[in-house]
């Protein structure tokens, strides 16, 4: 499906902190360089049919003020949008809300996809850290790599859950999730804490789901 230490070592990971509505948050942030001009990833990135070919259907509305929703996975509101640089929109699911900010620039012969993930600390972010978005998003972005080599295809739901739990998928997401534990030791956390959280987090991921 790809080479996953190659893909590892692609993106950029970073951790952050901010204060949203008088709260700690914490910042996620992932990029990746795609072989594609400004205009074309941003089409993949907010075209209602393309964007299930890569990522999840979404339904609603696309513009500012619109409300979306991904099949299966989180909604919200459209908050910001200045085409083709730029987009941000609440992150809704389980009756909790973050928020998320994608950025596009170019930067050599390609394009820099940047996502920001934004949300408060609680104690899901203690018990888990920032691997429990963070290899969820890697998983995103290696979606749009397939994409954007091979535009016609579309990704097989199910498929992609069987790659995840094969043993490619299961190494692709344990490099995913200690590259997310190695960002949050350098963004200051404690390493027993952090370590402690990524283990908590690779085990959710990797543990198949009762039948």
């Amino acid at each position: 499906m790809i080479d996953v230490s190659h893909q590892i070592s692609a993106v950029r990971r970073t951790l952050g902190d901010r204060v949203i509505e008088e709260k700690e948050a914490r910042v996620l942030t992932i990029s990746q360089v795609y072989d594609t001009d400004v205009d074309d990833l941003w089409d993949a990135c907010t075209n209602p049919e393309r964007i299930p070919r890569w990522f999840l259907p979404v339904s609603g509305e696309l513009k500012l003020g619109g409300k979306y929703q991904l099949e299966g996975n989180a909604g919200g509101t459209v908050e910001r949008c200045d085409p083709p640089k730029s987009f941000a929109a609440t992150w809704e699911m389980h009756g909790g809300v973050s928020w998320i900010e994608v950025r596009l620039t170019p930067e050599g012969d390609g394009t820099r996809f940047e996502l920001e993930h934004v949300a408060h600390v609680d104690d899901h972010w203690d018990q888990f850290g920032p691997g429990a978005v963070g290899i969820g998003w890697d998983g995103a972005l290696v979606g749009l790599v397939l994409h954007l080599a091979t535009p016609g295809t579309t990704v097989d739901p199910e498929a992609a859950m069987a790659w995840m739990m094969s043993p490619e998928g299961i190494r692709f997401m344990t490099a995913s999730n200690e590259a997310w534990y190695e960002a949050d030791v350098a963004a200051g956390a404690d390493p027993a804490k952090a370590r402690a959280a990524a283990d908590n987090t690779l085990r959710a991921y990797t543990t198949p789901p009762e039948s």
